[in-house]
């Protein structure tokens, strides 16, 4: 019988994540067809609160006020990442989504630059304009423009850009856990408030829904955020940013296989510019680190 190391696990777990978010992009699209995009979004994040909520209800009661604001903080910028990039499925091919999504990568440093004042080094602004060319051929080039859409996608990427900064502050003080169940919680709730006030709170109905429902709140979010939480304590930290790193990859693969979306071949080139560009912005950095250990 053979013998998975932890950090072989892990790493196979991080796999089924990243393949898990990719798939999300084709399941969501078809999914807010049927249900108004406020609903999917409160149904998927209230259940998944519930769920984490469970383990973690001890880190919770031990946040205090200041951890709360903290964790209402990160919902902010979650809750405006997911419903922009939910109507922007509205409005885009998945593959579009998946991969201008992905440029959080690239943002997060640029965004704390602007608002932290902390120094850009190098391969970021590289890949700032790498991911740009690859951007302009991949949503600008030809039938594969669709400009509402793309620009609600890049702003799910400023958003989430936002977020991670975010919870980058608060984890350094707060329980993870307790800060996961307020924002997911927080994030299902506005989303259900939005929904009734706006007339478009509806029950899932149907297979696409459902199925969309259970993928997205038991698979990428519950789990798919703890799963993340224990490779990261396990895996190689190169390696995991490479495996995260190819959502945007199964994002484009699952829209062209199971949706039938077509790009071209100047899009196909300004998609794996933006991979390219991710990848260098994650691992350079990682491989220097590593390189300059004794």
């Amino acid at each position: 019988m053979v013998r998975l190391s932890r950090s072989t696990v892990a790493q196979i777990a991080l796999v089924g994540v990243a393949a898990v978010w990719g798939a999300t992009f084709v399941m969501v699209q078809d999914a807010v067809a049927v249900l108004p995009v406020l609903s999917f979004l409160a149904y998927r994040f209230l259940a998944a609160a519930a769920i984490v909520a469970v383990p973690f209800r001890r880190e919770v009661k031990a946040l205090g006020a200041a951890g709360w604001r903290a964790g209402l903080l990160m919902a902010l910028f979650l809750t405006a990442g997911y419903v922009l990039q939910t109507v922007a499925l509205l409005h885009t091919t998945a593959a579009n989504a998946g991969f201008i999504t992905g440029l959080f990568v690239i943002l997060t440093p640029m965004l704390a630059a602007a608002l932290l004042h902390r120094a850009v080094d190098r391969a970021t602004w590289t890949g700032a304009v790498v991911s740009a060319v690859g951007l302009a051929l991949l949503a600008g080039v030809g039938s594969n423009w669709h400009p509402l859409g793309d620009a609600l996608a890049l702003g799910c990427a400023v958003a989430f850009a936002a977020h991670i900064l975010a919870t980058d502050a608060g984890v350094r003080h707060y329980p993870v856990g307790g800060l996961l169940v307020v924002q997911l919680g927080a994030c299902g709730l506005v989303c259900l408030l939005g929904a009734i006030f706006t007339g478009h709170f509806e029950f899932p109905r149907g297979a696409t829904v459902w199925s969309a429902l259970l993928v997205t709140a038991v698979l990428a979010s519950a789990a798919g955020f703890w799963v993340q939480s224990y490779a990261q304590r396990h895996a190689p930290p190169a390696r995991t940013a490479l495996i995260l790193a190819s959502e945007p990859a199964f994002a484009g693969l699952f829209a062209v296989t199971l949706q039938g979306d077509r790009l071209s071949l100047l899009s196909w080139i300004g998609a794996l510019m933006i991979l390219t560009a991710i990848l260098v912005v994650e691992l350079l950095p990682l491989l220097r680190a590593q390189a300059s250990q004794p």
